[in-house]
């Protein structure tokens, strides 16, 4: 006799999503294999997704709604998925994200999250660890859909030069990422400014930090260490932290000059290189 793993509905949204995914195929008297076959993916698959061992896709959801009659609901509750799979710490820092109107963000040495693209984040997240770095590249990804929304949060993203120039993942992927950031130059909603090196002693030099901005509520500032985030709505350093992100704008290139920095390292540091004898890139 086969024993089928019985979900819990109510332990996790990933458990949620696997027990209602099931439901939908056995209502339709579909087995994981035929599933498989109509939406071009294994049964395996399916089977892990079922049972909540495997993250599901957007790809995946939006087939399987289509092919189970859901009227959407996978797809619906995939970003609920996704963002329980955070970090504890963070889940509260993608609830702001996805609630503001304004995101105001300064980054010293790393292309913020919300522009990262999939290579660039998977090189990020496994730097130290390599442990379920699909799942995990998945998950940080997922945060970018606010800036497909229909009501987007304007993001301003002021990025330190040694963003641009740090080699992450290889020549490649920095090229890819910073085509990415220019890819938005003529996006209102999103503004990506370049704190030069020139500058010298500026605002920022505490560290990286973001002020998430409200209709309703009251701005919040959000700052990161190892394994821990700090968001406060203390008044004062609001005024502050929001006072120290007009100095670094003041600093920093006009967007259209920091697309032509950006644009000037991509070329000159990650550009396509000739190949040598065996494949290699000539120095």
């Amino acid at each position: 006799m086969v024993h089928i793993n019985v979900l819990d509905p109510s332990a996790s949204p990933l458990d949620y999503y696997g027990y209602e995914l099931r439901r939908y195929r056995e209502a339709v008297g579909l087995t994981q294999k035929q599933l498989g076959a109509i939406i071009s993916y294994t049964g395996s698959l399916i089977g892990q997704i079922e049972t909540a061992r495997k993250l599901p896709t957007s790809d995946f959801s939006e087939r399987a709604d289509i092919a189970l009659g859901t009227g959407g609901l996978l797809s619906r509750l995939l970003p609920l998925v996704l963002r329980s799979q955070l970090p504890a710490w963070f889940q509260q820092v993608a609830e702001l994200e996805s609630r503001a109107i304004e995101i105001d963000t300064f980054q010293t040495h790393m292309v913020h999250g919300l522009l990262q693209t999939k290579a660039y984040a998977r090189a990020v997240l496994g730097a130290v660890d390599a442990a379920k770095l699909d799942d995990r590249t998945t998950v940080r990804l997922a945060r970018q859909r606010i800036l497909q929304k229909e009501k987007r949060p304007v993001l301003w993203a002021i990025l330190g030069e040694a963003a641009l120039r740090q080699d992450i993942g290889g020549a490649g992927v920095m090229r890819e990422q910073l085509e990415r950031l220019l890819s938005y130059e003529n996006v209102p909603q999103v503004n990506i400014q370049v704190l030069p090196y020139e500058v010298g002693a500026h605002a920022g030099l505490q560290g990286s930090f973001t002020v998430f901005r409200f209709s309703d509520d009251p701005a919040i500032v959000y700052t990161e260490g190892y394994g821990m985030g700090h968001p406060t709505a203390n008044p004062d350093i609001v005024k502050e932290c929001s006072l120290y992100y007009d100095h670094l704008q003041a600093a920093s290139l006009s967007l259209r000059d920091s697309a032509e920095l950006i644009r000037q390292v991509m070329e000159e540091r990650y550009g396509e290189q000739p190949l040598g004898a065996g494949g290699r890139p000539v120095a």
